[in-house]
């Protein structure tokens, strides 16, 4: 079967290649890949920036935004042949650290993990490939076009599951939220922001085309106009950074409100020096009761939340989100980022 690898910390475009066949156990699915998403992850695994493979191997199979649909499932299991499904990304390490133990292993204190399509496992980037029942999670059968949205869906179900955690340390009812970034996880963010009904008001450099156009028709406000413009006119509550960008991470957070929390989902780039004062940042934290915090990644409970919110959402702005789709045999057209791209799928099924 076909699937699309590369070499772990050597540069190059991805390769599609024949590999074996997945050789599922009693308690694996055997899936018919549908499609997966190409994230900013991909993209750098593919410069050789990170990424593991297997051991004894030189190549990995990428994919870590998964679809697709089961062709085989273990019997007694909840999953039946049919089931539209994605693959959960990170396993446990087998140490296990406390957080793993406790099936929090999004929160993985000692690094042992692994991840399909990152670290040390394949991804689901080929024409079938088998997780386990555990490691898998059922959608809704109307999702099938757009169901490769989960694992990012997931990740902004957990920072508004950190949010909503942190709120409740005291008397946390949020009005307003401001999302910095109108990539697909700042898109989904606000979405999620938007089923929790609260006015949202998202951030982007371009001041027109499917960005700002997405974020009108979930019934939010759109500003180009800067974090200290921005969030004057939000008065946001909550602040979700979905950049990375590293002056924008700091102008959110110096733009945020008492008792406002401050979300970063966006991985910064290093080697870029920038000028604060870190002593007024500070007191405004500290007489402010302000909170910062970052989250990455998702656990089984995640992505159960994700399921759930993509099957609440309007499947026509959920399309509109993928602005292309490409086929496994041109997947490395995907990697060559548009100007007018929001989420690039590469399609596994050949019908």
């Amino acid at each position: 079967m076909k699937a699309l690898t590369v070499q772990p910390g050597r540069p190059g475009p991805p390769q599609v290649v024949n590999v074996p066949e997945p050789s599922p156990g009693e308690q694996d699915l055997l899936v018919d890949g549908l499609a997966v998403g190409v994230c900013g992850t991909d993209r750098e695994i593919a410069a050789g920036e990170y990424g593991w493979a297997p051991a004894g191997r030189d190549r990995l199979i990428l994919g870590h935004e998964s679809l697709g649909r089961v062709r085989v499932a273990p019997a007694g299991s909840a999953f039946a042949a049919g089931d539209l499904v994605a693959g959960v990304v990170r396993r446990p390490d087998p140490v296990p650290c406390g957080a793993c133990a406790h099936g929090e292993f999004d929160m993985c204190r000692n690094g042992r993990y692994v991840e399909r399509g990152i670290k040390e496992l394949d991804g689901y980037a080929s024409e079938r490939w088998q997780v386990e029942a555990s490691y898998a999670v059922r959608l809704d059968p109307r999702l099938a076009e757009v169901g490769v949205l989960m694992e990012p869906t997931s990740v902004v179900a957990k920072a508004w599951d950190e949010i909503e955690q942190i709120g409740r340390r005291s008397w946390f009812e949020p009005q307003r939220a401001l999302v910095t970034g109108a990539g697909p996880i700042g898109l989904l963010a606000a979405l999620l922001a938007v089923q929790r009904g609260l006015d949202v008001h998202v951030l982007d450099v371009v001041t027109s085309g499917a960005k700002p156009d997405l974020v009108r028709a979930l019934g939010a406000t759109y500003h180009h106009d800067g974090v200290t413009s921005a969030a004057q006119a939000a008065e946001p509550d909550i602040i979700i950074d979905a950049t990375g960008v590293s002056s924008v991470v700091f102008e959110a957070i110096a733009a945020a409100t008492p008792y406002g929390i401050v979300c970063l989902t966006g991985v910064s780039s290093a080697g870029k020096a920038i000028t604060l004062d870190g002593g007024a940042l500070n007191r405004e934290l500290v007489l402010d009761n302000n909170v910062v915090v970052g989250s990455v990644n998702a656990n089984l409970r995640h992505y159960d939340l994700a399921a759930t919110a993509l099957a609440q959402a309007n499947l026509d702005w959920l399309s509109r989100l993928i602005s292309r789709r490409v086929p496994l045999e041109r997947a490395g057209e995907a990697f060559e980022p548009r100007s007018d791209d929001v989420k690039v799928v590469i399609t596994l099924d050949r019908t």
